[in-house]
């Protein structure tokens, strides 16, 4: 329980910066035209970019191709490392194509038996998928976050998906840790006494 909701505290953040930017002379009536023409015309790309998404989830959703997947990963029996790995490729396939809510509400009812049956923590899973929807964002050609980057900075596409391979690296040896080392993900919440 905080004192603002984040929606709140981002508009509380927009009156401080034009109440900085007021007080140190530099919000003119051009350079606030300006920033609102920036917000609204980035504000527009991300609609566009989530309502594609949508009609892309939708489309998949009724051809029922990631339940389809998820159901065969499940039929073949893996080690639980076997099965962490495929289960990382799926999403990250899945990622070319999906936004990650959609991944995880598209497929979490039938990788949940499957994750359980082969004695992995629900919670660790839980950070798992974090992380893999994560990377999943930033996997060409569909990865939302490049879309939102390139906006950002004007770039093109294959630039932004070149310079952001090095995150996608340390993000492989994080999940690398957290196989490992999975008391990372399950320690804190074990301390809890609900």
């Amino acid at each position: 329980a905080g004192i603002a909701t984040a929606t709140e505290a981002a508009g509380l953040g927009v009156v401080g910066a034009l109440v900085l930017s007021l007080l140190q002379g530099t919000l003119t009536l051009s350079s606030f035209k300006a920033s609102l023409l920036g917000a609204t015309r980035l504000y527009c790309m991300i609609a566009l970019i989530l309502a594609g998404a949508a009609f892309l989830t939708l489309s998949m959703g009724y051809l029922g191709l990631p339940r389809h997947l998820a159901e065969w990963i499940g039929s073949l029996d893996l080690s639980r490392f076997a099965l962490v790995l495929a289960l990382l490729l799926f999403y990250m396939l899945l990622g070319c194509f999906l936004d990650g809510i959609s991944m995880v509400v598209l497929t979490m009812g039938v990788i949940m038996p499957t994750v359980q049956a082969a004695g992995i923590d629900p919670i660790w899973f839980g950070i798992f998928i974090v992380f893999v929807v994560e990377m999943a964002q930033i996997t060409p050609p569909v990865g939302f976050n490049l879309f939102v980057l390139q906006g950002m900075t004007g770039r093109q596409l294959t630039y932004v998906a070149r310079v952001t391979m090095p995150f996608f690296g340390l993000m492989i040896v994080a999940l690398l840790i957290l196989y490992f080392i999975p008391g990372i993900a399950t320690w804190l919440p074990s301390q809890m006494k609900l």
